[in-house]
């Protein structure tokens, strides 16, 4: 039976806080989201990359299932804490078109771990900035600025550089990095196409951060599930899970991990914005692939580091000038309506004493 209560007043709006709060949120909020992405970051590689008693784990899916069923009952737990009502806000067949490319983007994702290496595959994301706009140009009809296509260039251009100036290849690979880059691009296109669907069900049926966590994550969970039983890995994935202590410990760590990062990422850009969020995810992509350098002794050469310095100086620019244009916006918001609110103040008064002449006018007559 669905909850149909109405929702509380809720907690006060964070641009009503003191400056004071505002610092600690925004730095708990972007400390728990690097912190947690860092971790499902490293678990993805280890998992996908590094044998568990001399066998590698193969079964991609299966960690999607994982992970999609974690966030679930997160979810509806936190639906219900918060009163908010369990029915689908939006029709099913929308959230379903999300959740198909979202388990495929994901199980690519996995993939393209057994054949390139962790930090390419971080770079590679960057490379989603020109699928979105095509999507987002051909489903939602979106404009781009010259600044948007000319930091998307300059992405694209520091991530060829890397790819094309050092190794690449997994640490299990043990041929060609083709295939890695294969899976990478088909991660790309069902991402773009995920991302794009998830905001225009946000703006077309103004969605609760919890209600589209809830059904995109469960019939997630379904499609996962429904291609692990087709495939016939179901089986052999649960086999893995159970005869594998170090893994069973490693994947219950990567669907926690991966939780507490999608609670961070709605709360962030509900308080905070978009723009905020992406910066936040510049620093986390900078700090994990030094991170995964440090942690499983990668090579890298110093055109490599080229290309690296070229995509993230871009970013920040980018999110930089996206922070500062914000700002100003708000500040002019806000004279603005200081101006009116004031200009109305003084017709109102203006108004009450034409009144009063009116009034004693009228008694002397």
């Amino acid at each position: 039976m669905a909850v149909t209560t109405a929702p509380p007043a809720g907690p006060t709006p964070m641009a009503k806080r003191s400056a004071m709060e505002q610092i600690f949120w925004g730095g708990f909020y972007a400390s728990g989201l690097i912190g947690a992405l860092l971790v499902y970051g490293l678990l993805q590689e280890r998992i996908m990359s590094i044998p568990y008693g001399g066998e590698v784990f193969e079964f991609s899916v299966f960690l999607v299932f994982a992970n999609r069923m974690a966030a679930v009952v997160f979810a509806i737990v936190m639906a219900i804490s918060h009163k908010e009502s369990l029915t689908n806000a939006a029709p099913i067949w929308k959230y379903l078109i999300i959740s198909f490319s979202n388990v495929y983007a994901s199980t690519c994702q996995y993939e393209a771990l057994k054949y390139v290496s962790f930090a390419v595959q971080m770079l590679g994301k960057s490379f989603k900035m020109l699928p979105v706009m095509f999507w987002g140009m051909a489903i939602i009809g979106k404009k781009y600025t010259a600044l948007d296509w000319g930091v998307a260039i300059a992405v694209t251009g520091g991530v060829t550089e890397f790819l094309m100036t050092g190794p690449t290849s997994s640490s299990s690979d043990n041929g060609s990095s083709v295939k890695g880059f294969v899976w990478l691009l088909a991660f790309l296109c069902l991402d773009g196409l995920t991302s794009t669907m998830q905001e225009k069900l946000f703006k077309e049926h103004k969605t609760s951060k919890y209600n589209q966590m809830m059904y995109v994550n469960g019939l997630s969970s379904i499609v996962s599930l429904f291609t692990l039983i087709t495939t016939g890995t179901f089986v052999p994935a649960f086999s893995f899970l159970f005869t594998k202590g170090r893994f069973a410990a490693d994947a219950v760590m990567l669907s926690a991990s991966a939780v507490g990062g999608q609670f961070f990422i709605y709360s962030q850009v509900k308080e905070f914005g978009a723009l905020v969020f992406a910066a936040t995810m510049n620093v986390r992509q900078v700090v994990s692939i030094l991170l995964s350098y440090l942690a499983y002794h990668h090579d890298i050469t110093w055109l490599q580091i080229g290309g690296l310095v070229m995509v993230f100086s871009a970013l920040f620019y980018k999110s930089l000038v996206g922070v500062l244009h914000q700002t100003s916006y708000r500040s002019s918001t806000t004279e603005a309506v200081a101006a009116a609110v004031k200009a109305e103040k003084a017709s109102f008064a203006n108004q009450a004493d034409l009144d009063a002449r009116s009034y004693k006018a009228a008694e002397k007559a």
